[in-house]
């Protein structure tokens, strides 16, 4: 339509089909004579003019589009022709405002279109700035459940080295002093069988008291407490040892050594029926926190001593260390109720606990894997429901 407009318009854009025919036969029967309606060129548009017919010019912007043709009279010729360029300057202003409102309405379209592009554009930042915001909330999240669970491990360790080195400190001196007594006690003992050889009239004396049994009693009696004590100063050694009390807060360590400690440790806590298999392979020495390793160890086995218990019948934790490509590999299996799919897809939630309520925190595995992941390793799970669990740890060297 606008390419129309950008020239001056001709009768057949102010008259098109219908309307021509009804106009033109309004003209024909206003003059009562053949009537003919022709372009500027005298070509004819509709109708048929007569041979003695006169012309009208129909002038519109200062121009003629054409002309009305008819037999009669000057003056009725010229009025036909008047109201008929009335009509037709009336449809040029009907099809120019027609323009005006089509193009008003394309400027508005396109103004709609613009804004709601912007609208788009601006929904879309603001999803992009709500994904982000989600991310960073997770992020703070996760960032503030690992501190939580750093703190609880610290605590952890913390009342635990207390405890060891108030253990270590209130059994170290009576192991003192009784073994040094029972050393002192096995020399009289070697003293008064001596004396045998110097009583020749008291002999029957001598036998009627039974003292050769005394003394052979006694010194049993004697080498069996010495062994004893002997065990206590070493479970406080490993206690130590295990808590890191007295050590450095970072260590190059034997690996084997640290996990001896917490099976001596935790020996005396195992219920009946659950027993300890170790085997330890030839290892590198490691750059370590050894206290946090031991941490990792205890949460462990203690697992597996849960799982057997779980499973009511006996059953056995087997701790293996071997020397892998670039590190150190340990695997703790137990033979114990075993875990679902599920539960072993959900082993490491912080909280997350197969035990009763009140019987577990949900955190032991997840401090281990934190710890492990702290020293550049990697924690995995193994598990069969019914068969039991192994966890494999890998350190690097």
């Amino acid at each position: 339509m606008n390419d129309v407009f950008d020239r001056s318009p001709c009768l057949a854009d102010l008259l098109p089909g219908p309307l021509l025919e009804q106009v033109c036969g309004h003209m024909a029967a206003l003059l009562e004579a053949d009537t003919a309606l022709l372009d500027p060129a005298g070509r004819v548009v509709w109708g048929t003019p007569a041979a003695n017919a006169e012309r009208s010019p129909l002038v519109l912007e200062l121009e003629p589009i054409g002309h009305l043709a008819a037999p009669v009279a000057g003056s009725r010729l010229q009025a036909a022709a008047a109201l008929l360029r009335d009509i037709l300057l009336a449809r040029h202003r009907l099809l120019m405002a027609s323009r005006l409102h089509v193009e008003s309405i394309a400027a508005d379209y396109a103004d709609l279109l613009e804004q709601h592009a912007a609208l788009q554009a601006s929904e879309a930042r603001y999803k992009e700035l709500s994904a982000e915001l989600e991310q960073r909330v997770a992020a703070q999240v996760k960032l503030l459940d690992e501190r939580q669970r750093q703190l609880y491990q610290a605590e952890n360790l913390a009342s635990l080295g207390r405890l060891a080195a108030g253990v270590a400190h209130e059994i170290n001196n009576p192991i003192g002093f009784v073994r040094s007594n029972l050393s002192s006690f096995a020399i009289y003992l070697q003293k008064f069988a001596a004396l045998k050889e110097r009583l020749n009239d008291a002999a029957a004396a001598w036998q009627a008291l039974e003292i050769d049994y005394l003394l052979k009693d006694g010194a049993d009696l004697v080498t069996e407490s010495i062994g004893g004590i002997d065990r206590v100063a070493r479970i406080v050694g490993d206690l130590k040892g295990f808590s890191n009390v007295d050590r450095a807060e970072e260590e190059v360590v034997d690996l084997n050594e640290n996990l001896r400690q917490v099976v001596s440790v935790l020996q005396g806590q195992l219920p009946a029926g659950v027993s300890i298999d170790a085997e330890y392979g030839q290892l590198p020495r490691l750059l370590c926190l050894p206290g946090h390793l031991n941490q990792v160890f205890v949460n462990i086995v203690r697992n597996g001593v849960q799982a057997i218990g779980d499973s009511n019948r006996p059953g056995v934790i087997t701790i293996r260390t071997q020397a892998v490509d670039g590190g150190i590999e340990v695997s703790v299996g137990d033979s114990g109720v075993g875990m679902t799919p599920e539960q072993r897809e959900r082993a490491f939630d912080p909280f997350f606990t197969t035990r009763d309520v009140g019987k577990g925190t949900g955190l032991g595995l997840t401090v281990a894997r934190d710890i492990v992941q702290a020293h550049g390793g990697r924690l995995a799970i193994d598990s069969r429901f019914g068969f039991g669990t192994t966890v494999t740890l890998f350190l690097p060297a």
